[in-house]
């Protein structure tokens, strides 16, 4: 019964961390208007340009990948938010006084993961919705409903994928100790991953297992061609798995330095 209560009261003072920081509502707004926004807008672009492509390409459009396509931007402000979840804490020494609250390392990460998480949970349903049916409008003819096949699972492996992101992003700042280093290798990694390394050739093979490769095809409805840069050569279902892998790796591995290093 103690330990349970000490439980609840150390995610009860995590959740009031993120409650009441100003730059929690600024940095999950910023990830919705984004989103939102850049959905919007591919979405107008695509419906204008899909009569001038070709036959191969109309067939290998997917709507639903296209109209996420805000959240691979957008979801840069959510890892933010989490690497500042324990980032902040190193870099303004405040981890001491939270340990000092906590001193059982394990109920305070598991807490501030959890109280994290949720929020992300939350941020993300709203979001991924709000995003997918914002893009399928400005698709026009082009766009698809929910009822459509795959569309669900498809908004769903969203949902997963911002959340699991998110809680990977804790895992990482956590590691390394430090919100400008976890940024600087994580922001860089995502676009150039996302935008440019992930469909070089070469590269593909080893890149498509990183986690955002993992989530753009959880994203997806439609399997494309071989030919096409995009493909992948795993499903919606391999990608959750491998999602989850780096996701627990990292928050394993946060855990682990968390224990074994001084604040």
């Amino acid at each position: 019964m103690r330990d349970a209560a000490r439980v609840r009261a150390a995610f009860a003072a995590e959740w009031i961390k993120i409650r009441t920081v100003r730059s929690t509502l600024w940095t999950l707004l910023l990830s919705l208007v984004v989103s939102v926004g850049l959905g919007i807008l591919v979405g107008h672009s695509m419906s204008a340009s899909f009569a001038g492509m070709d036959r191969e390409r109309q067939e290998n459009f997917d709507p639903v990948e296209a109209g996420f396509l805000g959240l691979t931007v957008g979801q840069i402000a959510l890892v933010v938010f989490g690497v500042l979840q324990i980032g902040a804490e190193y870099t303004s020494g405040t981890i001491r006084g939270s340990l000092l609250a906590v001193p059982r390392r394990g109920v305070f990460y598991g807490a501030k993961v959890a109280a994290t998480m949720l929020t992300a949970l939350v941020f993300s349903l709203f979001t991924v919705y709000i995003t997918f049916f914002a893009a399928q409008w400005a698709l026009g003819p082009q766009g698809v409903s929910l009822g459509d096949p795959g569309v669900l699972r498809a908004t769903l492996g969203a949902w997963a994928y911002l959340t699991l992101m998110c809680a990977f992003s804790i895992g990482v700042a956590a590691m390394l100790r430090s919100t400008a280093l976890t940024l600087g290798i994580m922001i860089p990694l995502l676009f150039l991953n996302s935008q440019g390394l992930g469909n070089v050739p070469k590269i593909r093979t080893v890149a498509q297992f990183l986690p955002d490769q993992a989530g753009a095809v959880m994203m997806r409805v439609v399997t494309v061609d071989e030919s096409f840069i995009t493909h992948r050569d795993f499903g919606p279902g391999t990608a959750l798995v491998i999602l989850l892998a780096w996701t627990a790796a990292a928050l394993v591995g946060g855990l682990m330095a968390l224990r074994r290093r001084d604040p």
